[in-house]
């Protein structure tokens, strides 16, 4: 998780955690290019596969094999050795919405 150089959350951290939001599944698709995300909020939303350069190049084996870390924060793919965050997840989803690509999330 990224934080401001002096140490303080900024305002997608704070809502992370101030409303404990957490990844609960992933459903992933690489045929159709497609990653669903599950939130403990019963929020959901989609990012392409092809968005993630070490996920693009994996099989879909290799991408089913995935942990959800930090209790939910985060994801890591140990055979691609890569990491996602819920973080990235929702300024990816809010810039998709903010430059009218996607209407706004639904809960």
């Amino acid at each position: 998780m990224s934080t401001s150089t002096n140490k303080q959350f900024d305002a997608i951290d704070h809502i992370i955690f101030t409303e404990g939001l957490r990844i609960q599944a992933l459903d992933i698709h690489p045929e159709l290019d497609l990653m669903t995300i599950y939130l403990n909020t019963k929020a959901v939303f989609s990012q392409n596969i092809s968005s993630y350069k070490l996920l693009s190049g994996a099989d879909k084996s290799q991408l089913l094999q995935y942990e959800l870390i930090g209790g939910g924060t985060g994801v890591h793919w140990p055979l691609l050795d890569e990491d996602l965050s819920l973080k990235g997840f929702l300024q990816d989803e809010l810039r998709k919405v903010v430059n009218g690509k996607r209407p706004p999330l639904a809960a």
